[in-house]
């Protein structure tokens, strides 16, 4: 098969949307884990929020079986791809290889440790964006984490057609 061909794509279908009832509950499930981290941001005024937190929130309700949406993934994989960061913003350099690299060996990491968490692949561009500090790494990522995992788990296990996680 040539480049150009595999570039058309193949003649798979669509997926067909999910149910009116399946897609309140998944924005009601976004309202409220987006709720949590919102509202404490404000009230404790600590930076509990981050970017890539909105496509965790979707990735945690809208594919609640996914190995993307398991709490290890998430939390450890926000872990470690923020540290990664950190560690180039920091210690290598604050340009734009080094960024990209960053990047990289974000991305490699999460796979070598089996925690691939596509939003948390953003992480290290946030980081470089923000000049984030040492700080960073526990507040926003591993407390905002933790407390959107929290909420899927409760919220996703309301209904009868769901069980979250499927593995730890």
């Amino acid at each position: 098969m040539s480049y150009l061909t595999k570039l058309k794509g193949s003649p798979a279908a669509i997926p067909p949307s999910p149910s009116m009832k399946e897609i309140i509950f998944i924005a009601i499930g976004a309202f409220l884990a987006a709720s949590v981290i919102g509202f404490l941001a404000y009230y404790t005024k600590q930076p509990i929020i981050m970017g890539s937190f909105g496509a965790s929130i979707f990735v945690l309700f809208v594919l609640p079986d996914s190995p993307f949406a398991q709490p290890r993934n998430v939390i450890i994989g926000h872990f470690i791809t923020t540290l990664i960061g950190l560690i180039f913003y920091n210690l290598v350099s604050s340009d734009w290889w080094s960024m990209a690299l960053a990047l990289a060996f974000a991305i490699a990491a999460m796979q070598l440790l089996r925690v691939p968490h596509p939003p948390a692949g953003s992480n290290p561009f946030i980081v470089f964006l923000l000049g984030a500090n040492w700080d960073y790494l526990w507040m926003p990522t591993v407390i905002g984490a933790i407390l959107i995992v929290v909420v899927a788990l409760i919220y996703n296990n309301i209904s009868r057609d769901r069980s979250y996680p499927k593995y730890w």
